[in-house]
Protein backbone atom coordinates (compact mmCIF):
# COMPACT_ATOMS: atom_id res chain seq x y z
CA UNK A 1 0.00 0.00 0.00
CA UNK A 2 1.18 3.51 -0.85
CA UNK A 3 1.71 6.20 1.71
CA UNK A 4 -1.37 8.49 1.48
CA UNK A 5 0.68 11.39 0.12
CA UNK A 6 2.53 9.39 -2.56
CA UNK A 7 1.20 9.48 -6.11
CA UNK A 8 -0.45 6.10 -6.89
CA UNK A 9 -1.05 7.05 -10.58
CA UNK A 10 1.39 5.93 -13.29
CA UNK A 11 1.39 7.83 -16.59
CA UNK A 12 2.14 5.64 -19.61
CA UNK A 13 1.63 8.32 -22.29
CA UNK A 14 0.16 11.77 -22.78
CA UNK A 15 -1.03 13.96 -25.64
CA UNK A 16 -2.25 17.51 -25.87
CA UNK A 17 -5.74 17.45 -27.37
CA UNK A 18 -6.56 21.18 -27.19
CA UNK A 19 -4.60 24.35 -26.63
CA UNK A 20 -5.43 28.07 -26.68
CA UNK A 21 -3.94 31.16 -24.96
CA UNK A 22 -5.85 30.39 -21.70
CA UNK A 23 -6.03 26.61 -21.29
CA UNK A 24 -4.47 23.35 -22.40
CA UNK A 25 -6.28 19.99 -22.29
CA UNK A 26 -4.08 16.91 -22.01
CA UNK A 27 -5.25 13.30 -22.21
CA UNK A 28 -3.19 10.84 -20.21
CA UNK A 29 -3.03 7.06 -20.58
CA UNK A 30 -2.59 5.85 -17.01
CA UNK A 31 -2.39 2.92 -14.68
CA UNK A 32 -4.86 3.92 -11.98
CA UNK A 33 -4.42 3.38 -8.22
CA UNK A 34 -6.01 -0.08 -8.41
CA UNK A 35 -3.49 -1.15 -11.09
CA UNK A 36 -5.84 -1.01 -14.08
CA UNK A 37 -5.26 0.91 -17.32
CA UNK A 38 -7.39 3.95 -18.02
CA UNK A 39 -7.45 7.54 -19.22
CA UNK A 40 -7.44 10.84 -17.39
CA UNK A 41 -7.97 14.32 -18.79
CA UNK A 42 -6.46 17.42 -17.21
CA UNK A 43 -7.20 21.06 -17.95
CA UNK A 44 -4.15 23.22 -17.33
CA UNK A 45 -4.90 26.90 -16.76
CA UNK A 46 -2.26 29.29 -18.09
CA UNK A 47 -3.36 32.06 -15.73
CA UNK A 48 -4.06 32.31 -12.02
CA UNK A 49 -7.68 32.97 -11.09
CA UNK A 50 -7.69 36.26 -9.18
CA UNK A 51 -10.54 37.52 -7.00
CA UNK A 52 -10.98 40.68 -4.96
CA UNK A 53 -13.57 41.29 -2.27
CA UNK A 54 -13.61 45.07 -1.76
CA UNK A 55 -14.86 46.36 1.61
CA UNK A 56 -15.33 50.03 2.39
CA UNK A 57 -15.29 51.60 5.87
CA UNK A 58 -19.06 51.04 6.25
CA UNK A 59 -18.75 47.34 5.27
CA UNK A 60 -20.23 47.78 1.83
CA UNK A 61 -18.86 45.70 -1.01
CA UNK A 62 -19.07 45.81 -4.79
CA UNK A 63 -20.34 42.98 -6.95
CA UNK A 64 -20.22 42.56 -10.68
CA UNK A 65 -23.06 41.04 -12.70
CA UNK A 66 -22.32 39.51 -16.06
CA UNK A 67 -23.49 36.82 -18.42
CA UNK A 68 -21.19 33.82 -18.10
CA UNK A 69 -20.83 31.98 -21.42
CA UNK A 70 -19.89 28.53 -20.02
CA UNK A 71 -22.93 28.54 -17.68
CA UNK A 72 -25.31 30.11 -20.19
CA UNK A 73 -26.63 32.30 -17.37
CA UNK A 74 -26.18 35.60 -15.58
CA UNK A 75 -23.91 35.61 -12.53
CA UNK A 76 -23.26 38.01 -9.64
CA UNK A 77 -19.75 37.78 -8.23
CA UNK A 78 -16.90 39.79 -6.74
CA UNK A 79 -14.46 41.37 -9.22
CA UNK A 80 -12.46 38.50 -10.74
CA UNK A 81 -10.17 37.75 -13.60
CA UNK A 82 -6.95 36.16 -14.66
CA UNK A 83 -3.37 36.89 -13.76
CA UNK A 84 -0.56 35.60 -15.95
CA UNK A 85 1.65 32.99 -14.29
CA UNK A 86 4.91 34.58 -13.28
CA UNK A 87 3.25 37.95 -12.61
CA UNK A 88 2.77 39.18 -9.05
CA UNK A 89 -0.83 38.14 -8.26
CA UNK A 90 -1.37 41.33 -6.23
CA UNK A 91 -0.58 43.38 -9.33
CA UNK A 92 -3.22 41.37 -11.21
CA UNK A 93 -5.72 41.87 -8.37
CA UNK A 94 -5.21 45.64 -8.45
CA UNK A 95 -5.76 45.65 -12.22
CA UNK A 96 -8.94 43.56 -11.94
CA UNK A 97 -10.42 45.76 -9.21
CA UNK A 98 -9.89 48.87 -11.31
CA UNK A 99 -11.04 47.25 -14.57
CA UNK A 100 -14.24 45.77 -13.19
CA UNK A 101 -15.32 48.01 -10.31
CA UNK A 102 -13.45 51.25 -10.96
CA UNK A 103 -11.83 51.00 -7.53
CA UNK A 104 -8.35 51.37 -6.11
CA UNK A 105 -7.41 50.25 -2.60
CA UNK A 106 -4.70 51.33 -0.17
CA UNK A 107 -4.77 48.15 1.94
CA UNK A 108 -4.58 44.61 0.55
CA UNK A 109 -4.79 41.32 2.44
CA UNK A 110 -4.46 37.90 0.87
CA UNK A 111 -7.54 36.04 2.07
CA UNK A 112 -7.01 32.54 0.66
CA UNK A 113 -5.79 30.26 -2.09
CA UNK A 114 -8.11 27.68 -3.63
CA UNK A 115 -7.97 24.93 -6.24
CA UNK A 116 -11.29 25.45 -8.01
CA UNK A 117 -11.93 22.05 -9.58
CA UNK A 118 -9.06 19.77 -8.61
CA UNK A 119 -10.58 16.61 -10.07
CA UNK A 120 -10.08 17.88 -13.64
CA UNK A 121 -7.96 21.03 -13.51
CA UNK A 122 -4.93 22.60 -11.88
CA UNK A 123 -6.53 26.07 -11.67
CA UNK A 124 -5.27 28.02 -8.67
CA UNK A 125 -7.23 30.95 -7.30
CA UNK A 126 -5.81 33.69 -5.10
CA UNK A 127 -8.35 35.92 -3.37
CA UNK A 128 -7.72 39.26 -1.69
CA UNK A 129 -9.68 41.63 0.52
CA UNK A 130 -9.22 45.26 -0.56
CA UNK A 131 -9.74 48.09 1.96
CA UNK A 132 -9.17 51.84 1.89
CA UNK A 133 -11.18 52.17 -1.32
CA UNK A 134 -11.28 55.14 -3.69
CA UNK A 135 -13.58 55.44 -6.70
CA UNK A 136 -12.16 55.82 -10.22
CA UNK A 137 -13.37 55.09 -13.74
CA UNK A 138 -13.88 51.39 -14.53
CA UNK A 139 -11.72 50.08 -17.38
CA UNK A 140 -13.44 46.90 -18.66
CA UNK A 141 -11.86 44.75 -21.36
CA UNK A 142 -13.65 44.62 -24.70
CA UNK A 143 -15.04 41.15 -23.87
CA UNK A 144 -16.61 42.37 -20.62
CA UNK A 145 -20.11 43.75 -20.33
CA UNK A 146 -21.36 43.97 -16.78
CA UNK A 147 -23.24 45.87 -14.10
CA UNK A 148 -21.53 47.03 -10.89
CA UNK A 149 -23.52 47.20 -7.64
CA UNK A 150 -22.46 48.60 -4.28
CA UNK A 151 -24.23 46.61 -1.56
CA UNK A 152 -23.87 46.03 2.18
CA UNK A 153 -21.64 43.06 2.98
CA UNK A 154 -24.55 41.59 4.98
CA UNK A 155 -26.55 41.51 1.74
CA UNK A 156 -23.91 39.59 -0.24
CA UNK A 157 -23.61 37.17 2.67
CA UNK A 158 -27.38 36.64 2.52
CA UNK A 159 -27.20 36.11 -1.26
CA UNK A 160 -24.52 33.44 -0.77
CA UNK A 161 -26.50 31.69 1.99
CA UNK A 162 -29.65 31.68 -0.17
CA UNK A 163 -27.78 30.25 -3.18
CA UNK A 164 -28.29 33.34 -5.33
CA UNK A 165 -24.52 33.64 -5.74
CA UNK A 166 -22.91 30.40 -6.88
CA UNK A 167 -19.49 31.54 -8.11
CA UNK A 168 -17.06 29.39 -6.08
CA UNK A 169 -14.49 32.11 -5.46
CA UNK A 170 -17.12 34.59 -4.30
CA UNK A 171 -18.84 32.04 -2.06
CA UNK A 172 -15.57 31.06 -0.39
CA UNK A 173 -14.43 34.66 0.06
CA UNK A 174 -17.74 35.86 1.49
CA UNK A 175 -17.96 32.97 3.97
CA UNK A 176 -14.39 33.48 5.16
CA UNK A 177 -14.82 37.26 5.48
CA UNK A 178 -18.03 36.72 7.45
CA UNK A 179 -16.12 34.43 9.82
CA UNK A 180 -13.27 36.94 10.18
CA UNK A 181 -15.69 39.81 10.80
CA UNK A 182 -17.61 37.81 13.42
CA UNK A 183 -14.34 37.20 15.28
CA UNK A 184 -13.19 40.86 14.84
CA UNK A 185 -10.17 39.68 12.86
CA UNK A 186 -10.75 41.89 9.82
Amino acid sequence: MHHPEENPWKITSEKSVYDNPWINLTEYQVINPSGNPGIYGKVHFKNLAIGVLPLDDDLNTYIVGQYRFPLNQYSWEMPEGGGPEGTDPLKSAKRELLEEAGLKASKWTELMRLHLSNSVSDELSIIYVARGLSQHEAEPEDTEQFVIKKIPFAHIYQMVCEGRITDAMTVAAVLKVQLLLSENLL
